[in-house]
């Protein structure tokens, strides 16, 4: 008998998969329930609906984030370098395709057609990117490691707004390395100059 964890887990992680390549109405659960191989009332035990489904998807996506960034903060104390860590990250998922595009930027982008349970995630996770961002900025420019041409606030929404303009550049040309042309000039304006 499987794992009614990891059938959960699968059915999320397909749908995840479907909606960076489709968006939020590119798939059903007949999609899914052919590339997990389960019947489609196997996903509705697990999600009654596909609000349920991609609701549940786009908070753990935001919680597994809120993860990574905290590791990345225990590892890495340089403002800047958590940037560059950051871009790191994006960079390597789109050239090995692991994940070429965030989920919630994908979704953003569909918002005025989304259901309100899942718009309202969505937005949680901006508002969650965007407060981290902006602590980071924060930081670097008291320690004299970031220099800013704004607030904290705005830079972190423009920060945000360039990554997420990168993906879509390096989906578009379909070149990854689209991504670091477009956001190595943003860390080295925000570097300071020693």
């Amino acid at each position: 008998m499987s794992n009614p964890a990891s059938t959960a887990d699968d059915i999320l992680a397909c749908a995840r998969s479907l909606i960076v390549a489709g968006g939020y109405n590119g798939f059903s659960y007949a999609d899914i329930a052919t590339v997990v191989g389960i019947r489609k009332p196997s996903i509705h035990h697990h999600f009654p609906s596909k609000v349920d489904l991609v609701r549940t998807l786009v908070s753990r996506y935001r919680e597994e984030a809120g993860v990574g960034l905290t590791q990345l903060e225990s590892h890495v104390s340089d403002p800047a370098e958590q940037l560059r860590a950051y871009l790191g990250f994006w960079e390597r998922c789109i050239a090995d395709a692991s994940l070429s595009f965030c989920v919630c930027a994908l979704l953003a982008s569909e918002l005025p057609m989304l259901p309100e349970a899942v718009a309202f995630e969505v937005k949680a996770h901006f508002r969650f990117l965007s407060a981290w961002l902006t602590s980071v900025l924060g930081r670097g420019a008291q320690q004299g490691r970031l220099h800013l041409a704004s607030t904290p606030r705005v830079e972190a929404e423009a920060f945000m707004a360039t990554v997420h303009g990168a993906m879509l550049s390096a989906r578009a040309y379909g070149d990854p390395t689209m991504f670091a042309v477009i956001t190595t000039p943003l860390l080295d304006r925000l570097s300071t100059r020693r």
